[in-house]
């Protein structure tokens, strides 16, 4: 009963962590991080991403435009290119070393130590991907919300707002980090819910004999 409940564990845990991995992936290059709509022009939305700007009219015509400079943006954008992309990596390293580690995973099964060990360090790097998601994402928000209240600025100036891919950001974030949290937690069950095989012990040559049964004289025995 414990080793099924396990196994759902491993299983949800790495379910969450592939889910998280490519939402994370989906944000990164997606240029919805920003939305900002003209009110002198509401025929126009203008989305901004980590790589390029790109401009929505009401006929659905999408143009758009690669950032100039890697070194012309903005601190948070420059970091979170950096960020995001890192996140992506360690996501990738982490679905494979957890899925290594799994139970049903055929591989090194002879060897719990390893495939518990495989399972820690799967969910150790798939919560710091986590975190490496969140971190950028809630930074640029945080940017974003300043900007908005910002009193300096005149009020007929546009101000930018949240995009889809924020949320889908913190989205990815929380599902690497719980289903890291999950496959590290579930890593027990390599040591317990699959006990090692019984040691084979070789028969004896000759079964006890019965009484009065005496082995058969050696032929050196009977030469006089």
């Amino acid at each position: 009963m414990a080793g099924g409940w396990w196994a759902k564990a491993q299983a949800g845990g790495m379910l969450l962590a592939l889910l998280g991995w490519v939402s994370s992936c989906v944000t990164t290059f997606v240029p919805l991080w920003k939305n900002l709509n003209l009110d002198l022009n509401e025929l126009e939305v203008w989305n901004m991403g980590l790589w390029q700007v790109c401009i929505t009219q009401e006929e659905g015509v999408v143009e758009c435009q690669a950032h100039g400079s890697f070194l012309a943006l903005p601190p948070e954008l420059r970091i979170s290119r950096l960020l995001m992309c890192v996140s992506n990596g360690l996501g990738l390293l982490g679905c494979l070393l957890a899925a290594m580690g799994l139970d049903s995973w055929r591989a090194c099964e002879d060897k719990p130590g390893q495939k518990q060990r495989l399972l820690l360090a799967g969910g150790a790097v798939l919560g710091t991907a986590g975190i490496t998601t969140l971190v950028p994402v809630s930074w640029v928000a945080y940017n974003t919300v300043l900007d908005f209240w910002d009193e300096t600025v005149p009020d007929i100036v546009p101000r930018w707002e949240f995009g889809e891919a924020t949320f889908l950001g913190w989205f990815a974030g929380a599902f690497l980090a719980a289903g890291g949290l999950l496959l590290a937690c579930s890593a027990r069950s390599t040591s317990t819910a699959t006990p090692p095989a019984p040691a084979c012990h070789q028969l004896p040559t000759t079964r006890g004999l019965g009484r009065g049964h005496h082995p058969p004289p050696k032929i050196a025995d009977l030469v006089i």
